[in-house]
Order: C-alpha cells, then structure tokens, then sequence
C-alpha cells in the first residue's frame, strides 16, 4: 500500500470506525499501516469529541497533533490556534459592485491564504461576470476567461459564503459538524464532518465545497498561521467554506480577499461597531443582499456608488 493510499484510508478511518470497525481491530493495527502516523495519534483521530464538547486540554493535544500531521503530510511548520470570538463583535461585509473589475485577485489570495489544494481547484470565492440590468445568478459565467476585464455590457459578482444568521447549511447538517459562532462566523469541524454533502444541497449560494482529494500544497506554499476551525490542511472527504479568515480576523486583521483587492471594492467590520466603514455603508448607501427572500438572513451585502 502506498503512502498516498495510506494518507487517505487514515482520513476516512473514522466515518469507518463509527460503520463497525470496532476498538478491538483498531489497535490491533501497526504504526505503518496509519501512513507513518503514530499509533496514539491515529486513535486520537478516531476517537476525537466535537469541538463544542472538547476541554481545554483536549483541544491543545488536537493541535499538537494537527501541527505533527502538516510536518508529516507537506513536510511544512504550522501553528494551529484556537483564537476565541472577540466580545461585542459581530463580522459583516459589503461589497462595491462598480468598483469590482472581474480582476480575481481576491480569489488567488484566498487560496493562497487558507491553505487550498493547488491542484484541487477548490476555490471558496466565485467572481461572476454578469449582464448589465440583472441580479440572476443563473445568467451569470462562473468560468470567463477573458484577454482584458471588465468586458463592455458587464459587472463583476463575486460571491462567497454570505455567513447568514439563519444558515440553512447548519440545519441540514445531520452531525452538527457546522454551526455558527457567536462572531457571525459559521464554521466546520472538519474533523466531525463525515462528507454527506446535505449542507451543499440546502446553501443557496453555491458557497460550500467538497475535498474530493487529498490537497496537495507544496511545502515552500503552505500557510503556517492557521486556525482549528479555518485555514488548517484538510482531509480528503470533508466540506469546506469560507469563514472570513478567521485566523486573520479574530486577531483584528483584513481577511485575504480584502487586502488582495486592487480596486477597494470590499469592506469588512465589525457590524456591533457604530463607528466601523461597514455601518456607515449599511445607513447611508443603498444595499442588497442576495436571495434575501429566502430568509437566511446574509451578512454580505452589495452596493453602488
């Protein structure tokens, strides 16, 4: 058995052991067979509680063992953090549609930031080239690829999970491995999701992705500075999203996308904050969210100058 296939049995050992392995079998089962992974932590795979229900401790040995896994899989140093929601804060993001050039610069560092699979093409935030006069995403290209942007008779959409406050996704999670933090910030524990696919069927914005293989990311490419629940490497077989960039965000810095943005076209802040950029654009400029009728309540609105 190669490394490859090893690296991939190990990932999906757990939705395994739960169909009836049993305990017995697996510790019966050499080092070797868990891709080089110690025996210890292959069990501390198997037998890892929810996020919601791991004690302090708990948690700081499942970091460890993410940080001994990176070094193992992309032969890369990774901090993997656990950076609580900041009190009185609740993330929101606006976007400029006459400023968006279709340029995609947001989403290169978007990938480059949260650790994507570069040859996967997984990436979280879709710019849509869409007709003047229309807000249908069903008129739009997701794939354009154009000499020169923006195209005459076009605007630029981009589109990435809208972080709702009533996410259909986290209703339809049969295992709870998604929900929203007190931040605004919905989440997956990649650890906990056994890769059904129900939350991409219920999100209406085509915001949810599924890691059909192993990510691969050179070593000299792997971000370091990663979060449990954000840009920390992911297995084969699990649901992934954006979620603000929350090991920049929780420490008071711009996610990705919006340092990357050559035209200033997005604005992210604190919704709690009276002062913020994004307030001020909330009451004096006239918005809209995205299938606002559905009643998911997006924390992502768009406006024009």
């Amino acid at each position: 058995m190669n490394k490859e296939n090893n690296e991939e049995n190990l990932n999906l050992s757990r939705r395994k052991f739960i169909g009836g392995i049993g305990a017995t079998g697996a510790v019966a089962l050499s080092a070797g067979a868990w891709g080089g992974k110690t025996l210890q932590d292959a069990l501390g795979d198997l037998f890892q509680d929810h996020y919601q229900r791991m004690t302090p401790e708990e948690i700081k040995e499942v970091l460890a063992r993410i940080e001994r896994k990176a070094k193992s899989d992309y032969g890369a140093e990774i901090k993997c953090e656990n950076t609580p929601p900041r009190e009185k804060v609740l993330f929101g993001y606006a976007l400029n549609i006459a400023k968006c050039k279709g340029y995609r610069d947001c989403v290169h560092a978007c990938v480059k930031e949260n650790n994507h699979g570069r040859d996967s093409q997984t990436q979280y935030i879709r710019v849509l080239e869409m007709p003047n006069g229309t807000t249908d995403l069903e008129k739009s290209d997701h794939y354009y690829n154009h000499e020169q942007v923006p195209q005459d008779g076009k605007y630029y959409l981009p589109v990435q999970c809208m972080q709702c406050a009533d996410p259909p996704c986290v209703k339809a999670c049969p295992v709870s491995a998604t929900w929203a933090e007190p931040d605004g910030i919905v989440v997956v524990d990649y650890d906990w999701c056994i890769g059904c696919r129900y939350c991409m069927t219920a999100c209406p914005y085509w915001a949810r992705h599924f890691n059909w293989t192993t990510p691969r990311i050179p070593p000299e490419e792997v971000n370091p500075q990663t979060h449990y629940l954000g840009n920390r490497p992911r297995p084969r077989g699990v649901v992934e999203k954006c979620h603000f960039c929350i090991q920049r965000t929780r420490k008071g810095l711009q996610p990705a996308c919006m340092d990357a943005c050559p035209t200033g076209a997005r604005i992210f802040g604190n919704l709690l904050d009276p002062k913020s950029e994004i307030r001020y654009v909330l009451e004096n400029k006239t918005v809209f969210r995205l299938k606002e009728e559905l009643g998911t309540d997006p924390k992502f609105w768009y406006f024009t100058d």
